[in-house]
């Protein structure tokens, strides 16, 4: 699971955008010290492209980092599946789009191309033709008739459905979870087939036994739900499957990082993703998944494969992804006490006894530095992970937690926009943010990941939650997450274990920061009259929501008005921690017990509506600022340097001029999905 950098930037009242200066060249910055070095790379439409560094690179060997390498190039081996998976009809568009901006030779300088070039980048950005984050399908601000002037003068075709989307309103929303328009039917994500709806699904499903019911496998995880003869079948993601084109070339780098594992066990784990991607077996999944979290040595990690499933409606496909880490060890050892203390932390929650693990064993807690990523973490990308997602594997042998520490410094480079000054209540809270948020930022992101996903337990003979709690299960476990992290940060404890030097003021800066995000700040990336659809965004506000009316009677968090404008004051933060406990206490509760009705309570109460003339003052007091709210990167290339006989002899860093420049290369290497349409020609 994933903590998106929606929770890092918005819990710091976005104090990390600020506009670039459009003028400045950054191509002959790439060998700049660090203090020099440009995060900035361009902003368009609602979003900044930034930059990450790779520090301690020169240090790792030779060995490591050809491993660093292999495992990058396996996960950009896969990124059209991200591609096709987000919808059938993205890289057939995307082709299109791409050969028009490389052959097109007509004016541009007119604002209908510089509306298509935005338009591109926004595709890019998204991994297809639906925002990143909202879901809703992009509305190009081009004409159609343009666009085929575009497309006749560059000899590009594209026509049929896939040129028709991009101008009305079918499939207008990839990922939908309003039950009454159909999880499926409403839904353009490319993980069922167009006519298989959410009850055959289901009922698909229901008939799937494991071998081992103390121990079930993931079910759905990596295929397509199809009907062949009117019958339902798996087209599973595999060598000689579904997407076999891509995943052979998967296969063929992790084949080369093998070879240069730092350890056994590591070797063990990689052996296994390798057959899993073979097979398709879901029980070599889970042979991998018990592997990997126990591969704990060496300096040099990374995740890949179909993960995460907040992208399927009905919770069973995971998103490909990957994300290829390097160790930061001073910030690793400082971060270890949350291994070291997990048991403490889940005695002392505030759950019901027959919630809590007796044993919560091998967790593990890594500040890493990113050195590429792909598919689902890529160009917008998560500031900390905690995998695996199977609830019996994490019981057992325990979870991996990383802090992406390289991406949050440079969400912490990127500048600042003014929005905390406009949304906090007063001086004060503003300075308690600017003091503390940060550290809170980054103490939340680890108990969050650390305590939070490894808290608690499922009762005996209560499903998996994709079963259970169905199309609420995502933002349920994400706010179960996020309560453990509200709730220990106003613990003693933190400073006890030297984690913050004032835990009362650390954890009063989270807490302003949440509720003001939870309850304002994040309708900014809302059009307005939209409900919430995003998981993660909907239970930050189930999360504030429900605590600010239950605690409007004692008076905990007071709405402020003044000079026309809406603040919201903590007023008792003691009290607020009890709300948190108690809300934990529910909600740990509704995942135990598989409570869906009181999730669906729980969430469509207090997470999806949203208070109209709340969120249009919101977006007039935020015109003024404008910085874009969504932020993600491109990668730093490694690029190997070869002897006579093709060996790799030392691999350099290099920083792409631009993001279309990254794009275009990534779409000439690693494009392994052929496609029939659009059929192109270079003129």
């Amino acid at each position: 699971m994933k903590l998106n950098s929606l929770w890092m930037l918005l819990l710091a009242s976005t104090l990390l955008f600020s506009c670039k200066d459009e003028n400045k060249d950054t191509s002959a910055e790439e060998a700049v010290v660090e203090s020099e070095f440009n995060y900035n790379v361009e902003e368009f439409a609602d979003i900044k492209i930034l930059r990450y560094q790779i520090p301690g690179w020169e240090d790792l060997t030779l060995k490591e980092q050809k491993l660093v390498y292999y495992l990058v190039q396996a996960g950009l081996a896969g990124r059209d599946i991200m591609w096709d998976q987000n919808y059938r009809h993205n890289l057939a568009i995307r082709g299109a789009l791409e050969n028009i901006y490389q052959n097109y030779e007509g004016d541009k300088n007119s604002e209908d191309w510089k509306n298509f070039e935005i338009y591109l980048k926004r595709v890019w950005f998204s991994n297809g033709i639906h925002h990143h984050y909202s879901n809703a399908k992009l509305k190009p601000e081009f004409s159609k008739e343009y666009f085929e002037t575009l497309l006749s003068e560059t000899g590009t075709e594209l026509s049929g459905e896939a040129f028709e989307v991009i101008f009305n309103d079918k499939d207008a929303k990839k990922v939908n979870l309003d039950e009454s328009l159909g999880l499926l039917e409403g839904s353009a994500i490319n993980f069922y087939g167009e006519d298989v709806t959410a009850a055959e699904a289901a009922a698909f499903y229901k008939t799937k036994t494991s071998p081992d019911p103390l121990k079930p496998l993931s079910f759905g995880l990596n295929s397509k739900l199809v009907k062949e003869n009117g019958k339902l079948v798996e087209k599973v993601w595999k060598s000689g499957g579904m997407y076999g084109a891509a995943i052979d070339e998967i296969i063929k780098w992790l084949e080369k990082a093998e070879t240069v594992t730092e350890n056994e066990q590591q070797g063990k784990a990689l052996g296994l993703l390798i057959e899993y991607y073979k097979t398709g077996d879901l029980k070599t999944w889970d042979d991998y998944n018990v592997a990997w979290v126990e591969a704990t040595e060496g300096n040099i990690d990374y995740i890949n494969s179909f993960i995460e499933v907040y992208n399927d409606p009905l919770g069973y496909r995971g998103s490909y992804e990957n994300i290829v880490q390097i160790k930061d060890f001073e910030m690793s050892e400082k971060m270890s006490v949350l291994e070291d203390n997990v048991q403490w932390f889940e005695d002392n929650a505030p759950l019901m006894e027959e919630h809590k693990k007796d044993s919560v064993v091998g967790v593990t807690y890594k500040t890493v530095i990113v050195a590429g990523e792909a598919g689902d973490a890529s160009p917008s990308t998560p500031i900390g992970v905690n995998l695996p997602n199977s609830n019996w594997i994490r019981q057992a042998h325990g979870s991996k937690s990383v802090s992406l520490g390289n991406i949050i410094e440079a969400y912490d480079n990127a500048g600042s926009s003014g929005v905390l000054e406009e949304f906090a209540h007063d001086e004060e809270e503003i300075k308690l943010e600017k003091e503390y948020g940060k550290e809170g930022d980054k103490l939340h992101t680890a108990l969050h990941e650390v305590v939070g996903h490894a808290s608690g337990k499922i009762n005996p003979g209560v499903g998996e939650t994709k079963e259970t709690l169905k199309s609420y299960a995502s933002t349920m476990e994400e706010g179960r997450a996020d309560l453990v992290g509200l709730y220990y940060l106003m613990d003693p404890k933190i400073q006890e274990l030297g984690l913050t030097d004032d835990w009362k003021k650390t954890g009063m800066a989270a807490y302003d920061g949440y509720i003001r995000n939870g309850l304002m700040t994040q309708l900014r990336r809302l059009e307005l009259g939209d409900n919430v659809e995003e998981s993660h965004m909907r239970n930050r506000q189930w999360v504030s929501a429900w605590v600010f009316e239950i605690g409007t009677e004692e008076g905990v968090i007071k709405k402020v008005s003044r000079d026309g404008k809406t603040y919201y004051d903590i007023k008792n933060y003691d009290r607020l921690r009890e709300l948190f406990g108690e809300l934990l206490k529910e909600t740990q509760r509704i995942k135990s017990e598989g409570d869906y009705d009181a999730a669906q309570n729980l969430v469509e109460n207090y997470g999806v509506k949203v208070d109209q003339a709340i969120h249009k003052e919101v977006l007039e007091r935020n015109a003024q600022f404008k910085s874009p709210p969504y932020s993600g990167f491109v990668n730093p290339e490694l690029v190997p340097e070869m002897d006579d006989q093709g060996e790799i002899i030392s691999i350099n860093i290099e920083h792409p001029k631009d993001f279309a420049t990254q794009m275009l290369q990534y779409t000439n290497r690693f494009n392994f999905l052929l496609i029939e349409e659009p059929a192109m020609s270079n003129n």
